[in-house]
């Protein structure tokens, strides 16, 4: 038998360390996830109605929030632990580490410009993680509504 074959990543593009990894990357979910859902039930139960993964356009930027409150004009966002590096349950991988690093500082980079042009543009923007226990999450939207 010979060496292993090296295979070289196209585009910046590493290869998955396993199958496993790869088809766990692919199962994130990009809306929908269960945080999403049970905040969005509850909020439901509390009479508020909005709108789910609408697109906001505002000078330098086009964005879909998970949640969208249009005439309150009230954003709110539900973070990941992982990509959105969470202090507390964000994990720094140790895989691909030359990918994935940059990548989180890209997704951190975003998040602060996101708020920054939909903050200039009027609108109020509501950052959860996902592992805040839903009824506190659904207060911090509550008092925002308010607020506006």
């Amino acid at each position: 038998m010979g060496r292993p074959v090296q295979r070289k990543a196209l585009n910046g593009y590493p290869f998955p360390s396993s199958a496993a990894v790869s088809a766990a990357m692919r199962g994130n979910r990009k809306r929908d996830t269960g945080p999403e859902l049970k905040l969005r039930s509850l909020l439901h139960r509390r009479g508020l109605r909005f709108r789910v993964n609408h697109a906001l356009v505002v000078p330098g930027l086009r964005v879909r929030p998970d949640i969208v409150f249009v005439s309150r004009r009230v954003a709110v966002f539900v973070d990941g632990c992982f990509w959105h590096s969470c202090r507390w349950h964000g994990t720094r991988p140790r895989v691909n580490s030359h990918y994935w690093l940059p990548k989180l500082d890209r997704v951190k980079a975003r998040d602060r410009k996101v708020r920054r042009l939909l903050t200039r543009a009027g609108w109020t923007v509501v950052r959860l993680w996902e592992h805040a226990p839903p009824e506190r999450s659904a207060d911090l939207i509550r008092r925002a509504l308010v607020v506006r």
